[in-house]
């Protein structure tokens, strides 16, 4: 070998060992996001706020001293993408320390390999199938690298529910009052149609036969034509709001009279602004314990936070881009754990989330609801505040004029704690 070609192999395998040391010393994350899809009215100020987080973790020295290494990619809420994506990020050259994911439909196919492959899922779908770990509660395949921040789609629904039975009552109203649960024929919509319908029974609802409209905007005049010839007084929209705004005004100009009870993703305050006067009274769950401009010390961080991607400080950001915050900031504390435990592997990441009761992310006080996931159980929390939009004008202009003015509320109604009953666990 002659000195010339000596060096050259000298300096190659350098430059793989240094491209190999680089690769060590930093934390691969999955980031799945939905910002051309279906649910992308949601997904993206969610999906930003994911990037924007762990944009600043990483600015404020990573994890452990490790700088996370986030791939993210729009999938289009398209699960054949998600699964494809998913092969890349569980390969054994490339395999991540965790996900942050979104969809029901994607995440729940992806439940089994995530177990298989021992890589934490922190996604956007609260479907309660994906709150059971163990699978003990005999209505959901074990799930036990699935984790979500706040309460499941069927626990706000069950906490709404129980809110609406107190409502009827104090209406003073003759009869039971009617329930139908509205949404597309999809596994995220569907996701806690078995449980609302079943607790409506329960508590003296009539419950009607579902009313199916698309996740895309469109005119759904018949559906709410529907909706009024059935009497109903309680209508739940399973949908992203984008579908919802549809329903509200179609509903609006066909004289429904009826309380909507939506989603954690079916109202929001571009919602309220698109749909105006027809959101005005809208009740949906809250996740975070405040919104945007809240006066919690969280706020600080997360303002820090937003400014990764608007330097400005000037852009209002949705309630679902504090919950993501809240959501990342979670994942990192296990990240954190897991760094000093054993190292940033899937495994170690999921045990980190068992750590600690009762938890809220360093720097979330006042934003983030306390939450708490254990071995058996990821029920992170049975809490749910529900809110009520209120519109008292005109919404075209400026978000952030329409708030600070009042023009868009989002108003308290009530908390409601619910029972960790073990025959709601799992759906």
């Amino acid at each position: 070998m002659t000195m010339k070609s000596l060096l050259s192999s000298v300096s190659l395998a350098l430059l793989l060992g240094g491209a190999a040391s680089v690769a060590q010393a930093q934390i691969a994350i999955g980031h799945l996001t939905d910002y051309s899809g279906p649910t992308s009215d949601v997904g993206t100020p969610y999906g930003q706020a994911v990037a924007d987080t762990l944009a600043w973790v990483n600015k404020n020295g990573g994890v452990g001293g490790k700088q996370l290494n986030v791939d993210s990619n729009d999938y289009g809420y398209q699960v054949p993408r998600a699964i494809a994506l998913y092969k890349k990020w569980s390969a054994p050259d490339n395999k991540v320390a965790a996900i942050m994911g979104w969809g029901t439909a994607d995440t729940e196919a992806l439940t089994g390999f995530l177990a298989q492959d021992k890589i934490p899922d922190i996604s956007g779908s609260y479907a309660a199938a994906l709150t059971d770990p163990e699978g003990s509660s005999g209505k959901a395949k074990p799930a036990p690298y699935n984790f979500f921040y706040g309460p499941s789609y069927s626990d706000a629904l069950r906490a709404e529910l129980t809110w609406a039975a107190d409502d009827w009552k104090a209406k003073g109203k003759p009869g039971k009052p009617k329930f139908v649960h509205m949404g597309a024929n999809h596994p995220y919509p569907n996701a806690p149609k078995a449980a609302g319908e079943a607790l409506a029974a329960e508590l003296g609802f009539e419950v009607l036969p579902p009313l199916v409209f698309a996740l895309a905007p469109g005119d759904y005049s018949a559906q709410c034509l529907s909706l009024k010839s059935s009497g109903a007084n309680y209508a739940y929209l399973g949908n992203t709001a984008a579908s919802n705004i549809s329903v509200l005004k179609a509903c609006k100009t066909a004289g429904v009279d009826v309380q909507f009870l939506s989603n954690v993703w079916g109202m929001d305050e571009n919602a309220a602004k698109a749909a105006g006067d027809a959101a005005d009274g809208v009740v949906f769950p809250l996740r975070t314990a405040v919104a945007w401009g809240g006066n919690a010390p969280g706020m600080k961080t997360v303002m820090e936070i937003s400014k990764m991607s608007d330097p400005t400080g000037k852009v209002y950001r949705p309630v679902h881009y504090i919950a993501a915050v809240c959501s990342a900031l979670y994942l990192k504390e296990a990240l954190d754990w897991a760094v000093k435990n054993g190292g940033p592997t899937g495994e170690y990441v999921a045990k980190g989330f068992y750590q600690k009761a009762d938890w809220v992310p360093a720097g979330m006080d006042g934003v983030c609801n306390p939450s708490t996931w254990t071995d058996k159980d990821h029920r992170g929390s049975m809490k749910v505040d529900l809110y009520r939009a209120k519109i008292s004008g005109p919404t075209d202009g400026d978000l952030n004029d329409l708030m600070a003015k009042g023009t868009i509320k989002l108003e308290k109604v009530k908390t409601v704690e619910l029972a960790r009953k073990p025959d709601w666990f799992g759906w």
